[in-house]
């Protein structure tokens, strides 16, 4: 789609209702993982200052589904900083669930960084 047909959709209102299934699948992951990370403060087993990270994971998450630009940046630090992380625990422990989680967010990267879906952003 040309960057005139876009104009056109957005100046006429008509947008697709969900013109991008896998965004809305990454919004849930960073809402399943702030909800992890509140439920871990609260039991005790992450300090305090872990709450600052579901604030800024929210904030894309919601972004991400309004299409915002950056809103798709902060998904792809965090979504990028998250595959490192699970890489290195996998590295240094070897526990295996990390590897897992590693490559879930190696896949939400490839998927964000197509050119289908920065073209969809606003």
């Amino acid at each position: 789609m040309s960057e005139d047909e876009r104009r056109d959709k957005v100046a006429s209102g008509k947008r697709e209702l969900m013109p991008l299934p896998g965004l809305v699948a990454i919004a849930f992951y960073l809402l399943l993982l702030s909800v992890v990370i509140v439920i871990g403060v609260v039991g005790g087993h992450y300090p305090p200052l872990f709450l600052a990270l579901p604030v800024f994971l929210l904030a894309a998450c919601g972004g991400l589904l309004m299409l915002f630009r950056w809103a798709w940046a902060m998904t792809l630090a965090a979504v990028l900083l998250l595959g490192g992380y699970n890489a290195w625990i996998f590295v240094r422990l070897h526990f295996g669930a990390s590897l897992i989680q590693g490559l879930l967010n190696l896949v939400f990267f490839f998927y964000l960084v197509r050119t289908e879906v920065r073209e969809k952003l606003r």
